[in-house]
């Protein structure tokens, strides 16, 4: 009787083969369905993720204008508050950064400036040149204010206008605790916009190279602006005229590189100050 026993013995085996068979398909679905919620899972959650780190930069960038905007209110605040201090006006502010930006932009063109003046250099420069004479919220009405020209003690108080911007640019940045591109080019352009190219300027007679560039910049840009100004105890000058005595100062006041850039720019000097004239 041994056949009908294997016969019952292959029953049990196949009976129990297809049952593990079975155990594992439905073991095997069951865990795609796993597989495919867990994986539905993950992709919400990355899609939170993404949504979330979209409105966290969002955010930053919101914040980062704001904050840009209150810097830029706060320079033009100060340098408008050292504008009350003086003779000139609240266009000389407009027209400086313009000139600063269009002289860096052209004098980025000359390989001996371009990799010193970045984009991100430009901009700056131009956020700056409002600062240029903070100092001048340090100096006594009866000097800036006279209705003439200074005397050569006047003047030497006068002169001390670039160390006060200075010294206040430079105690901002210790209680900051931190040095920032911002206010280092403020600080030099503060400090160095009435040195010479000869070392005959001041507060310091750098000489040359030794005068940061940006100082070198804001010279040109302010010195054209003041010949073709009015003042209570000279009138503007013409462009042709202002634009001579700065050919004739090349390698004297200015940077006389600079000064070839200035040449090639100079029609844009004059169209800004025709646009923003004082009124």
């Amino acid at each position: 009787m041994p056949y009908p026993l294997l016969t019952t013995a292959a029953l049990m085996l196949c009976a129990l083969l297809a049952a593990t068979v079975v155990y594992f398909a439905l073991t095997r679905q069951r865990a795609n369905r796993l597989l495919a919620e867990r994986t539905r899972e993950m992709e919400r959650a990355r899609e939170e993720l993404a949504e979330q780190k979209s409105q966290f930069e969002a955010e930053v960038a919101r914040r980062s204008r704001e904050i840009e905007a209150i810097k830029d209110a706060t320079i033009l605040a100060l340098a408008g508050l050292a504008e009350t201090r003086d003779t000139d006006t609240g266009a000389h502010i407009r027209r400086t950064q313009l000139y600063i930006k269009t002289l860096a932009e052209a004098a980025r063109k000359v390989p001996a400036y371009a990799s010193a003046l970045t984009g991100e250099t430009i901009t700056l420069l131009y956020k700056t040149a409002p600062l240029h004479d903070i100092g001048k919220v340090g100096i006594p009405d009866r000097i800036l204010f006279k209705p003439g020209p200074l005397t050569e003690e006047e003047f030497a108080i006068m002169k001390e206008h670039t160390t006060l911007g200075g010294r206040a640019i430079s105690q901002a940045q210790k209680q900051l605790g931190i040095s920032t591109s911002f206010l280092q080019l403020a600080h030099e352009i503060a400090t160095t916009h009435h040195e010479k190219w000869d070392g005959t300027g001041y507060p310091a007679g750098l000489r040359g190279e030794q005068i940061p560039l940006s100082g070198r910049l804001m010279a040109i840009a302010d010195v054209y602006d003041a010949l073709r100004s009015r003042r209570v105890y000279k009138k503007a000058m013409s462009h042709e005229e202002a634009c001579e005595i700065i050919r004739r100062d090349a390698g004297r006041q200015f940077d006389p590189a600079l000064t070839d850039v200035f040449d090639r720019v100079h029609e844009d000097f004059r169209r800004i100050s025709e646009t923003y004239a004082d009124e």
